[in-house]
């Protein structure tokens, strides 16, 4: 039962999917039911994955810094198909919506974020220093462009985490606010309810989209911040 619009980002609450153990194994299960090659014909599910796994694999590809890391186009895929799995199981109502908090986003973008730092340095940390400092800068002010960029790249693993729990969590308080107008409206009876019931259906849709569109916007920021890994190795 909910008691208030924030109880759905409660994981204390009793739900289906309010265990951790539900929040890692399903998406293996999608990947099992859905993306094995032993289906003749793939459903609808199916295609809908294997046109996510492809979306993710060209925007990865396109990346010239990630093909120099070790699997990083695998880990991006897989990256990208668990989150798809874990913002749209958060749409089914008395579902834990795991990706609207801040700890779960934080931890795969600061992931995300030292693998590719801690790589670049290791190849050719001469080149990571050389992009602290924009090139054609004034001499005077080279001491604050550094200081400026440093800030700016420690930011980078915050800003993608913070906007991916945001979007996310202000789409399911404005979908908790609708249902409660919904299911008022429905059960007194108004002359209006089917024209609301097609907006909650259409709001409904709209965040189907933006949990898909957030995803996409933040693995591709990580594939922009992996452009700035070094090509050449130091020695």
């Amino acid at each position: 039962m909910l008691v208030d619009i924030f109880s759905s980002f409660d994981d204390h609450n009793v739900m289906v999917t309010g265990s951790y153990f539900f929040m890692w194994v399903g998406p293996m299960m999608f990947f099992s039911l859905f993306c094995l090659k032993k289906w003749v014909v793939l459903g609808g599910f199916g295609e809908f994955f294997s046109v996510l796994q492809l979306i993710s694999f060209c925007q990865t590809h396109r990346s010239l810094g990630g093909r120099y890391m070790g699997g990083f186009c695998l880990i991006m895929c897989s990256f990208f198909i668990t989150l798809v799995v874990f913002n749209l199981s958060g749409l089914v109502p008395y579902c834990f919506s795991i990706t609207a908090h801040l700890s779960f986003t934080l931890s795969f973008g600061l992931v995300m974020w030292m693998s590719i730092m801690i790589s670049s340095i290791c190849m050719n940390y001469l080149k990571v220093m050389q992009g602290f400092l924009p090139s054609g800068a004034p001499t005077l002010i080279n001491p604050f462009l550094v200081l400026v960029e440093t800030v700016s790249n420690l930011c980078r693993f915050l800003t993608i985490s913070i906007r991916l729990m945001a979007n996310i969590g202000a789409g399911h308080i404005i979908l908790s606010l609708v249902g409660m107008v919904l299911c008022t409206k429905i059960f007194s009876y108004s002359d209006f309810w089917e024209v609301e019931l097609l907006g909650g259906i259409g709001l409904f849709s709209f965040e189907f989209c933006v949990a898909l569109i957030q995803v996409y916007i933040f693995c591709l920021l990580i594939s922009l911040y992996s452009n700035e890994h070094p090509v050449e190795f130091l020695w």
